[in-house]
């Protein structure tokens, strides 16, 4: 599925403060190889219906384990290996022979350490990639996780490593079997040992996805194969939220706009951003947060949320707004299946031009069938004259006041809203009464 940079950064699907991030929320990977895994997952979500239903077989399958993954291999152990890969030690002399290790002890000390070191770690990766394959070596593993296993299997069919694995782990290594192992690992084991690392990121990447499902109990959704896009969800809800308020979500061929309304902090931006990291995570093979959910494969997802202003370019918050409106008809008008998210269109400019603007752009875009549309906007007046179109759903976030408080629901309605609550914001937080006192 096609996503842009804006739409990764409207949707927080990464970003620097950790609190705020998709990934991070999600990242429950133990080396750094799985982190890079798990990062090319979400750089690329799937646009294949039959690579999404693998994954998801894959993870459910280390979900039905999950309880008895290897913790044999870590980060840590990783690190070592690479590390003695890459620092320059003398030759280690070939031959099984105690006066070659002797000599080598004796003569490059620093070095001699390192690989006795390196060797315990080795090890423990074999012993880990091993347990690994025989947690899963079963008939309902599905093919592309089988294909990495006797991959893995085929690279550790060597005499000395089974002979490495199947040693007393506690036991000191001696002298002898230092030079043993290590002139192996250095000289024969590079290239195997950098694919085994590689193969153990993909599955470490798959681990956290199952281990993310079990712990915010997300579900796998159902994709529907059909010309026309649709999503059913019911429960769905913003998966940052420590306390969401969840929503039931119904968009077809029939009903594929809707058009959003409420005031400020009402749950509208919220809303549309959680419909988006729900898509974009059931396009990663995962689950979702949604009690049950239903879509088609979608094409691309494209957001409008947070448009800036380019002061280095002279270009203005309205301008790039009209240019990203732009750019999205471009891309969508292509007989694909998008799902495009705007939020409060055209901003930088006055109401009536916004209002002008807004429906001018909402009657042209429900013109496109083959997409699914949401929009929020506070110029509830244009959605009189949008009654008339019967493929667009009218939704609203209710604020009701009390005692000159605001509360919230933050749950989804049908209808517009009509809420003005900007003057009752600014004279509840005092700034009415530091103007009159200035």
């Amino acid at each position: 599925m096609e996503l842009d940079n804006i739409t990764y950064s409207d949707l927080a699907i990464f970003q620097a403060e950790e609190e705020f991030s998709i990934f991070h929320k999600l990242n429950f990977t133990n080396t750094l190889e799985g982190r890079e895994w798990l990062m090319r997952f979400f750089r690329n979500p799937f646009n294949d219906l039959k690579q999404i239903q693998e994954t998801q077989q894959i993870i459910r399958t280390i979900f039905e384990n999950i309880d008895r993954w290897p913790t044999t291999v870590t980060n840590g152990t990783i690190m070592v290996m690479e590390r003695f890969y890459d620092t320059a030690i003398d030759t280690i002399p070939s031959g099984n022979f105690i006066l070659n290790a002797v000599t080598y002890r004796v003569f490059n000390a620093p070095d001699f350490a390192l690989v006795r070191y390196s060797i315990k770690h080795f090890a423990d990766f074999v012993r880990g990639i091993y347990e690994l394959i025989e947690l899963l070596d079963h008939d309902n593993t599905p093919l592309l996780a089988r294909k990495y296993l006797d991959r893995a299997r085929d690279l550790l069919n060597r005499d000395i490593l089974i002979e490495l694995r199947q040693r007393d782990k506690l036991k000191e290594l001696s002298w002898k079997e230092t030079i043993h192992y290590g002139g192996y690992i250095k000289e024969h084991f590079k290239n195997a040992a950098f694919e085994l690392i590689n193969i153990f990121g993909r599955f470490d990447a798959w681990y956290s996805m199952a281990l993310a499902m079990q712990k915010f109990r997300l579900t796998f959704p159902e994709f529907v194969e059909q010309q026309q896009p649709m999503l059913a969800a019911t429960q769905l809800y913003h998966i940052l939220l420590p306390i969401p308020t969840p929503y039931d979500v119904n968009m077809n061929k029939d009903s594929n706009f809707i058009f959003l309304t409420g005031a400020n902090m009402a749950g509208k931006s919220t809303f549309i951003k959680a419909v988006g990291c729900t898509v974009f995570l059931a396009h990663l093979g995962m689950g979702v947060p949604a009690t049950h959910m239903r879509l088609t494969l979608f094409d691309g997802l494209l957001s409008n949320i947070n448009v800036v202003d380019n002061i280095a370019k002279g270009e203005s918050y309205f301008f790039n707004e009209v240019q990203r409106i732009r750019n999205t008809i471009l891309k969508i008008n292509d007989g694909r299946k998008w799902l495009v998210l705007i939020d409060e269109l055209f901003k930088g400019t006055n109401v009536q031009d916004a209002m002008k603007c807004s429906s001018t752009v909402i009657k042209g875009l429900i013109k496109i069938k083959n997409s699914l549309f949401i929009l929020s906007t506070h110029l509830y007046e244009i959605g009189e004259e949008l009654q008339q179109y019967p493929n667009i759903s009218f939704r609203y976030f209710e604020t009701t006041v009390k005692d000159d408080q605001l509360e919230f629901s933050y749950i989804l309605k049908n209808g517009i809203s009509n809420d003005r609550l900007g003057y009752l914001i600014l004279k509840r937080e005092k700034v009415v009464e530091m103007l009159e006192k200035l």
